[in-house]
């Protein structure tokens, strides 16, 4: 296998496992991880390269979980991120809610263990 075959092989793994809904899929979520993956993912996940993320991870814990939020922000947009209410159709924009809400919440991060004083009392 050649050099660029391996890089792509690593590229595309990763964001695949990103891309996939939890348990099984319904046809909405499908269309939905469909339309995340074409006008989405750019910002919403991070390249394996030396890109940064752009914007927040998404999961069913975005914007409280509340999928009437959601579709408002996907919809108009914010002043950081384009509206999509002219590009997709509202059963569209419900199929990426629908996806999103599948995507589960990150693991929290470990807090950082104590580092004893040598001053303090045991």
């Amino acid at each position: 296998m050649t050099r660029r075959a391996w890089l792509v092989l690593l590229w595309l793994v990763p964001v695949a496992a990103v891309a996939q809904p939890a348990g099984g899929a319904d046809p909405q979520q499908k269309l939905g991880m469909r339309l995340f993956n074409q006008s989405c993912r750019v910002c919403h996940t991070k390249p394996q390269l030396s890109s940064p993320q752009y914007a927040p991870a998404l999961s069913m814990n975005t914007l409280g979980g509340k999928p009437d939020v959601i579709t408002e922000v996907i919809s108009n947009g914010t002043p950081r991120m384009p509206g999509f209410k002219y590009q997709f159709k509202p059963a569209e924009i419900g199929a990426i809610v629908a996806y999103i809400k599948s995507i589960p919440a990150p693991a929290a991060a470990a807090a950082p263990a104590k580092v004893k004083d040598s001053g303090d009392a045991d």
